[in-house]
């Protein structure tokens, strides 16, 4: 077997690619996070992911979008969200990621030099991050309110945040005024109120790539600028400078894999 073909071998066992290694229980999910450091919910990439290593019947044959999800397991990126160390952000070019303590070193400063940057960028972004620093971690009614903005005007300024990490959203659930049953809201925070102590380090996208490689196994090389957000710190010898640097390897032209 040549080095390619066990790479293969290895990843479909590592990512649990087959089913026989499917997730029987939200405990296996958890340790399946671990391992990795991070997994995107639905699979899109070489990043391994959550819902393809359920090896579950879709909600809906042949449907899109929430009716793909697996029929049973659909909440499990929600239930390790609410485990200690773990982490879902919005940085998988605005899907769900979610990431380890380890991963999250990593991340923390890219999203600190994106806080800054958007800050100054758009006068909008800037508004609405000086409102959260002021307020701290806001609803989003309270926060359209004071702003005097429409929810479409809103979601419109916290997606490019989100997306970048500059700002984190999160599902708050708050009790009915008639007392009876609750309501779901969201909640917005800038990512240094989320996380407020910092991470050591400067912004590296490069180390984020190479970790991961390491969660993937292997992957194409031609993929890595659409695993995260921020494409403009994607230089086009990053992935070279990687290579030389032994952090990741070209076991194959085309193909990556950790060194």
């Amino acid at each position: 077997m040549d080095e390619l073909a066990e790479l293969r071998a290895r990843r479909a066992y590592e990512c649990r690619l087959t089913r026989d290694r499917a997730l029987q229980t939200i405990d296996e999910a958890d340790e399946f996070l671990r391992q990795r450091g991070m997994l995107t919910r639905t699979a899109d990439c070489s990043l391994p992911s959550l819902f393809e290593a359920c090896h579950e019947e879709p909600y809906q044959q042949g449907g899109r979008g929430f009716a793909s999800w697996p029929a049973t397991k659909w909440s499990w990126a929600a239930e390790l969200a609410e485990r200690a160390g773990v982490f879902l952000l919005h940085l998988h070019r605005g899907k769900n990621l979610l990431v380890t303590p380890g991963t999250l070193a990593l991340i923390d400063p890219i999203c600190r030099a994106e806080l800054a940057r958007m800050e100054q960028e758009d006068p909008g972004w800037g508004r609405l991050l000086g409102f959260l620093a002021q307020a701290g971690p806001s609803l989003t009614d309270d926060i359209e309110l004071e702003l005097g903005l429409s929810a479409r005007e809103l979601k419109a300024l916290r997606t490019p945040l989100e997306r970048c990490g500059a700002v984190v959203g999160r599902q708050v659930i708050l009790p009915a005024a008639s007392g009876d049953g609750h309501l779901h809201r969201s909640e917005l925070a800038r990512w240094d109120q989320a996380f407020p102590d910092p991470a050591p380090g400067h912004a590296d996208l490069g180390g984020l790539l190479a970790a991961g490689v390491a969660a993937a196994v292997l992957a194409e090389e031609r993929e890595l600028i659409r695993w995260f957000s921020w494409r403009w710190r994607y230089s086009p010898g990053l992935v070279d400078r990687l290579v030389a640097d032994g952090r990741i390897r070209r076991p194959a032209p085309g193909w990556l894999a950790v060194a």
